[in-house]
Order: C-alpha cells, then structure tokens, then sequence
C-alpha cells in the first residue's frame, strides 16, 4: 500500500479492527501493525536477547507468529499487549536454544569488561546507560525495559512476563537499585529516547515479514 494510504490507515483504524481486515483476507494491512508497534516490540526482545542483529530475528520471527495466529487472537486482552508476550516467548526461546537462559550467578550482576566500541561510547552518558542496563540479569532487564523505558503499566508487564504484579513491583525495585539513580541524573536523556528503533532498521524488519507472509 502507498505511504498516503498506511499514514490515513494508521490514524484510522483501531487495532481490533486491523486484525478483523487481516484475517479476512487483507494482508498487506497487517503493515500498520507492525509499524505501529515496532519500537515496543524492539525494547521487548532487545532486553532479553541483548543483541541487534538476534532482536530483528526475534521480531521477525515473532511477527510470524503472530500473523499465522491471528484467528486465536482474543479481544478479551488488547492485541498491544498479545503481541508483546509473543515476542518474548520467542526471545527466550532463542536463549533457550543458545543456552544462555541460565541461573543468574554473581558474574552476571557485574558489568562485563568493556569492548573497544563501549570504551567509545562511555563518553556518551545515553551510551553508558544502554550498557547498565544491557548488563542487569534478564528477569530485572525485562521489567526494567517494559515498564519504564516502553511504559507500559504494572499489569500489562505482569500479563506479558506471566508473572504476578507484585512480582513485577519487586524486579522493578531491584533493578533501578542497581542501575543506581545517579547513573540516570549524568545521562542527561530521557528514557524513552533509549533503545530507539531506526526508520531503517523499521523498514527492514517490514520488509522480511511482508514477504514471509505473503507466502502463506
């Protein structure tokens, strides 16, 4: 579809809706879908799978899943929230089948020694905060990337993670505690401009997904 037609889509359509226009036969509208939530997406699996090039795998892989199980898509839950739990079950898939999904150990509470590009970015406060967070253990990173850097609620992380609200409560303590506050004030960004996932980048993970389902 042309630019015109996704931007006028995008602003006119509800998600539910969107998904009723796909499952009945309009394909190339699952495009605003995944548009319209490629930065959550992103964050999601970024957290887990810790790595560039394995996050647009995962999102790829993820968005897969999602359009072949759209008919199984309840609107008893908003579909923002559905997709996000497919995304992270395939992000621990892939540790899974990496081994790396391991028990947390004391080395992984340590920031790993830095790289010749880290040591580059260490002077960009944005760069340093990327990195900390990078290194906290999965079940805090998760937590921490959902609720304060994508936002979303303490239930709607809960009903992504498949975890107790009070669950989330804690990991949230426990991770900003070892971020530490004053990592946050020598930043000098905000959160939400962390993590960002590029009009390219965007574009790419599209375009593979596009071309996978309209094989089906």
């Amino acid at each position: 579809m042309s630019a015109l037609e996704l931007a006028t889509a995008t602003l006119q359509l509800s998600d539910e809706e969107v998904v009723r226009r796909v499952v009945d036969g309009e394909t190339a509208l699952f495009e605003i879908l995944m548009r319209r939530y490629n930065q959550r997406v992103y964050r999601a699996v970024r957290a887990i799978v810790r790595n560039d090039d394995d996050a647009e795998d995962v999102m790829q892989q993820a968005y897969i899943n999602a359009y072949t199980h759209l008919r199984q898509f309840a609107e008893r839950a908003k579909f923002s929230t559905w997709l996000t739990r497919i995304a992270i079950n395939e992000a621990l898939a892939r540790i899974r089948r990496r081994d790396l999904h391991a028990e947390e150990t004391m080395s992984e509470l340590l920031s790993p020694a830095p790289s010749p590009e880290e040591q580059a970015a260490a002077s960009e406060m944005r760069g340093v905060v990327e990195n900390e967070i990078a290194a906290l253990p999965e079940t805090y990173r998760s937590v921490l990337m959902l609720r304060e850097i994508e936002g979303l609620s303490t239930a709607e992380t809960a009903e992504c993670l498949n975890v107790a609200e009070d669950v989330v409560k804690t990991r949230l303590h426990r991770a900003r505690t070892m971020l530490r506050d004053r990592l946050f004030q020598r930043a000098g960004e905000t959160l939400e401009t962390l993590f960002v996932f590029g009009n390219a980048r965007c574009d790419r993970v599209v375009s593979r997904v596009m071309d996978a389902i309209g094989g089906f």
